[in-house]
């Protein structure tokens, strides 16, 4: 039985702005209205397979996880979601993936992919997959090489030697880096390089054979990673210290490099890394002109563009070679031959402690999103969208006040010791200090205008409990008026005026401990 594995981690700063930390690009949506992710596991459909792993990092879990329940291509198949807590580049992750499946399926064949690669002619690669399988039941360590189509410094390459009996693979001379632009041509002048796929396929005891062999550090601190890990729900949670002791290594150099048994099948199918947004321009359909267009764009005299809206109109005039890529919150407007750059502006927001490198405006969760609408000193206003039968956990904040009005649906409301139900125009306010939670109990999605103010409003202002409740626990609230009254008897003339005014009311109220704390 084949396995797929797909590894869907990555930082998001390639195709900034659309991709981010929190939302990289094997979640984008470039085509259609599939994400890359949900595609790469629609292109197996033809395959037979009972189960399939995705590896990401923790924080996309919950994205991760509502792709999958879309994705009606793998309905039949068990989803195995590995969490990484840190990224360990590719050797450790297909380390984890092998450990696990291994447990069930001794005789595993492991399929190697990227969750963000674009494929045209899928028919090609999974003649390839097909050959790949054969080699693996051989106990070989198969790779996918791209056939070249020009001399590209983007890429890895792979140097084929001898071929492997009367089969189109070849045994694996040598794995070379990134090379310059003479470097790139001479080895698509000499026709004995591929371009290195990242793609994988091979038993899954026989890859960890091989890592043991090599990297017994690594293959040790993945098998007490996983070992001592847990299970919750669809997710594999490995131990995070042992995995954190693992070296940071890719398969190329941990294992493909030093086998004796590492093979590569050349493939011409239309293969793409999207490693830039030239290299999506050079994979999607284009105009006449040679323009990429998506959203609302007027454009005259441009060609060979990519223009992209997310919510506004793009108006172009006399453009050649250039990428514009508006979102809410940025827009990017570079030539095609700079766009290798993007990674430098990503360093430079991330550097400056903006937000715009780590999440777009609209930001996911498992209970829906929020869009932050507008912001100033003491306010800040959001969109908060909770999808049906959804919770946003109990929680509360220390500095910030909160109103909220229902748009649309009904809002099941825990509000300190009471619980309140709203609908469509009807509003609630939530004191500082005050523990809440805010539940969707209809079969329609539930759409609230929140309004923050104080004079602390970053998200790092809240303290969550572990499970949301109808009603909190009394030892709670009074944790939290305990906790108060010491800020109340640490105060003094340097705290902000807003912060005086709730220490004086707390005051006025700490004879009475049930009683709600009062708003800023």
């Amino acid at each position: 039985m084949i396995h797929p594995v797909v590894m869907a981690g990555g930082s998001g700063s390639r195709l900034w702005p659309l991709s981010r930390q929190q939302f990289p690009k094997q979640f984008l949506q470039l085509e259609g209205d599939r994400s890359m992710l949900q595609v790469t596991l629609d292109r197996l459909s033809t395959l037979e397979f009972n189960d399939y792993t995705v590896i990401c990092n923790e924080d996309h879990r919950f994205l991760i996880a509502e792709q999958l329940r879309d994705n009606a291509s793998c309905e039949s198949a068990n989803a195995n979601i590995i969490l990484e807590p840190a990224g360990r580049n590719t050797a450790p992750a297909i380390a984890l993936a092998a450990l696990n499946l291994v447990q069930k399926d001794p005789d595993a064949t492991l399929l190697v992919l990227a969750a963000d690669h674009v494929i045209r002619d899928e028919m090609a690669f999974i003649s390839a997959v097909e050959l790949g399988q054969e080699m693996a039941q051989a106990n070989k360590l198969v790779t996918f090489g791209i056939l070249p189509s020009c001399a590209e410094t983007g890429y890895g390459y792979i140097r084929t030697g001898k071929k492997v009996d009367d089969t189109k693979a070849h045994a694996v001379r040598a794995f070379k880096e990134k090379p310059d632009e003479h470097t790139a041509k001479s080895y698509v002048d000499s026709g004995d390089y591929l371009w290195n796929s990242g793609m994988f396929m091979f038993k899954a005891s026989r890859y960890l054979e091989e890592l043991q062999r090599f990297c017994p550090d690594m293959f040790n601190a993945c098998h007490d990673a996983m070992v001592n890990g847990s299970r919750d729900s669809d997710f594999i949670r490995v131990e995070k210290n042992a995995f954190l002791s693992c070296p940071d290594n890719s398969i190329d150099y941990a294992v493909m490099e030093r086998t004796q048994d590492a093979v590569v099948i050349p493939v011409d199918c239309g293969w793409s890394d999207v490693g830039s947004w030239s290299s999506l321009w050079e994979v999607l359909d284009k105009s006449a002109e040679g323009n990429v267009e998506k959203g609302d764009i007027i454009n005259i005299d441009c060609s060979d563009s990519y223009l992209h809206s997310e919510n506004k109109l793009i108006a172009a005039i006399g453009l050649k070679d250039i990428v514009v890529l508006d979102t809410k919150d940025a827009t990017l407007v570079a030539h095609k031959s700079q766009v290798q750059k993007v990674k430098n502006i990503v360093a430079e927001l991330k550097s400056a402690k903006r937000s715009q490198w780590l999440h777009h405006r609209t930001v996911q969760r498992s209970w829906g999103n929020y869009d932050a609408v507008d912001s100033g000193q003491r306010f800040k206003v959001k969109h908060v969208t909770v999808k049906p039968k959804e919770t946003i956990s109990q929680q509360l904040h220390y500095h910030r006040a909160e109103h909220w009005v229902v748009v649309s649906g009904t809002a099941k409301i825990s509000r300190g010791n009471e619980t309140i139900v709203l609908t469509e125009n009807q509003s609630t306010y939530i004191p500082v200090g005050m523990i809440h939670s805010l539940h969707n109990p209809g079969d329609i999605p539930l759409e609230i205008i929140e309004v923050q103010s104080g004079t602390y409003l970053s998200e790092d202002d809240i303290f969550r409990f572990e499970e949301p409740q109808d009603k909190p626990d009394k030892t709670d609230q009074n944790q939290i008026n305990l906790e108060l009254d010491a800020l109340v008897d640490s105060a003094d003339a340097s705290l902000p005026l807003a912060d005086v005014s709730l220490v004086d009311r707390r005051r006025e109220n700490r004879m009475d401990s049930s009683k709600p704390i009062l708003a800023q």
